[in-house]
């Protein structure tokens, strides 16, 4: 049966963006961009929240750009190419190879881990908590950055019950960016 993985950089201190929302201190170098598109690569589909879908919106058309380098070009037609769900009360259209989802969180889940396929990802600190609430996401990948932000956007959501986990991969970055990857013990 298909995961749900939940993959998102954070600082050292858990946050996945500071205070003010910024992200500035987590954009990967190369070799990282390059990890990171080996990972969607093997993605069936992508979950996303509205904040998240928006600021993705960049890669639908980020292989336009004559100054991009080649690991980025890369990452855009992956990404172009990838079934994304966006959940959104406020949004009405999408764009690329986006839906709305039409379900709740739940529902959708159960319908594409219903199908053969390629694993499924969510992102976004929201939409993954609530996935994360539900027992709906199988594996946990962070990205450790090394930045201190003292505050903002948790990477984990406040939660009820603890969640046990098993460490099945780690990796160090040139950019001294540490890989973690835990499944559900």
């Amino acid at each position: 049966m298909r995961k749900v993985i939940y993959s998102m950089t954070m600082s050292l201190d858990g946050f996945i963006a500071g205070p003010g929302g910024e992200i500035d201190w987590s954009a990967p170098d190369e070799e990282l961009h390059r990890f990171h598109n080996e990972q969607v690569r093997e993605l069936g589909a992508h979950f996303c929240g509205r904040r998240l879908y928006e600021v993705m919106l960049y890669w639908e058309t980020a292989d336009e750009s004559p100054s991009a380098a080649e690991h980025e070009l890369e990452f855009a037609r992956i990404w172009q190419a990838l079934p994304k769900i966006v959940f959104s009360t406020t949004l009405d259209t999408v764009e690329g190879n986006t839906r709305l989802a039409r379900g709740t969180i739940a529902e959708e889940v159960a319908a594409l881990k219903a199908q053969p396929g390629k694993d499924l990802a969510v992102g976004g600190a929201g939409l993954a908590g609530a996935f994360i609430e539900l027992g709906l996401v199988d594996e946990f990948r962070v990205f450790v950055s090394p930045v201190v932000l003292g505050g903002g956007t948790h990477y984990f959501p406040p939660l009820k019950e603890r969640v046990g986990l098993e460490l099945v991969e780690t990796r160090t970055f040139g950019s001294r960016v540490v890989y973690v990857r835990y499944q559900r013990a």
